[in-house]
């Protein structure tokens, strides 16, 4: 304990301007894959011709490893956070788009026919009748990706990015064992408190009388 108390003391305010650092990285990205993704999917329900091959092609993304994600990134934009947000932005997509396609995908066909009866726009039917109903698979991606970025973006800081990261690379290349956890373990609890919000936020989103994910899960 008392080794703890002497690298809080010396480390306490680095490690927590670190973890605002990475806070900020991470909520930037899913903010952004957000902002694209959750249009871009209502759009490719409409166009459901191209959606499997645009799905496929977003995937391709997933499959490049994050560190060379991230090098390809530093001959455009440098080094530094604007690159690793770019490269989380594009990491963040897929499990966002997917989700937002398969939860309008599944909708019960005569609740959009219904809203079609009454006379609605189609844009007071997506705002109105398949936004709410497909929160919760949309909210499921959403909150897996923001879990998978909050891990990622540890690899910030192979650029320059800041974050949670640069304390595991410090103890790996200085063979610190307390600078590996004190980025390890601040992540994983980021992750977990961020999931737990954004399940309560999925919560207050859901229509009563529909299951949230975690209710379906």
């Amino acid at each position: 304990m008392a080794y703890f108390n002497i690298f809080f003391s010396e480390y306490g305010g680095q490690l927590l301007f670190k973890t605002w650092e990475h806070i900020y990285i991470s909520l930037i990205a899913v903010l952004l894959g957000i902002i694209v993704a959750v249009p871009l999917g209502f759009i490719l329900t409409r166009v459901p011709k191209i959606a499997d091959k645009f799905m496929s092609l977003v995937g391709i993304i997933q499959t490049f490893p994050t560190l060379a994600v991230l090098a390809f990134f530093i001959p455009l934009l440098g080094i530094g956070k604007i690159p690793a947000i770019v490269a989380l932005f594009l990491y963040s997509l897929l499990p966002i788009l997917r989700n937002t396609y398969t939860g309008v995908q599944s909708l019960n066909k005569s609740l959009l026919e219904a809203g079609r009866g009454m006379g609605m726009t189609a844009w007071e039917r997506i705002c109105m009748v398949e936004f709410p109903l497909a929160i919760p698979v949309i909210m499921a991606g959403i909150r897996l990706s923001t879990v998978y970025l909050i891990g990622w973006a540890t690899l910030a800081a192979y650029i320059g990015g800041g974050g949670l990261g640069d304390f595991i690379f410090d103890g790996l290349n200085l063979f610190k064992p307390e600078f590996i956890l004190a980025g390890a373990i601040p992540t994983t609890i980021l992750a977990l408190i961020t999931d737990f919000l954004l399940a309560r936020l999925e919560t207050k989103l859901t229509p009563k009388g529909i299951k949230t994910s975690a209710e379906t899960a």
